[in-house]
């Protein structure tokens, strides 16, 4: 396969936070395919309720310039050429938080029991949470194929400014107070 191949085979997951109903399927569906068990707290994508009505499912954007990977001073991140996503080698994290904070939208996280870094990985190609999602039929998150030339660094935001914005389009007023 080319690379050039290899490029038009990549997906994303698109999302559209306001048909979120914060039913939180996707981190159940997400822990089931990861942890073999129900476990909010480990999965790879989840759900900010920072403000009554408007829910925010958070994973990895995917950046074009990967920020989280290049922070790394261990080597532990590396960027999947079939998927585009980031993997974690658990063996070279160290869980020292700098991928976390070089991240624009702060979204790796610590796994709760082990010493390392949890990223989406789009479940190696068949992501579980966008599944459980469009199976209920809220179609918040949804597979999609990459474009290469789209830049998904405006969804590495923070769970605030995304609710932020997303609450200024429900409700047409300022929440910052709220927040």
């Amino acid at each position: 396969m080319t690379e050039e191949e290899e490029e038009k085979e990549k997906i994303w997951i698109a999302r559209d936070y306001p048909k979120c109903t914060g039913c939180r399927r996707c981190e159940i569906a997400c822990t089931l395919h990861h942890e073999n068990q129900i476990w909010p707290e480990a999965s790879r994508v989840r759900v900010f309720m920072l403000i009554p009505g408007v829910e925010i499912p958070h994973l990895c954007a995917q950046c074009t310039n990967y920020p989280c990977v290049e922070s790394c001073p261990f080597g532990a991140l590396s960027v999947d050429r079939k998927t585009s996503t980031v993997l974690v080698d658990g063996d070279k994290c160290t869980a020292c938080g700098i991928c976390i904070k070089a991240c624009p939208g702060q979204i790796p996280h610590i796994h709760p029991r082990d010493d390392y870094i949890v990223i989406c990985d789009l479940c190696g190609g068949d992501p579980q949470c966008v599944r459980a999602c469009t199976e209920a039929g809220y179609d918040a998150l949804r597979l999609v194929k990459e474009e290469p030339s789209v830049s998904h660094n405006l969804f590495a935001r923070t769970p605030e400014d995304l609710t932020r914005d997303v609450a200024e389009n429900l409700y047409g007023e300022k929440v910052e107070e709220l927040i």
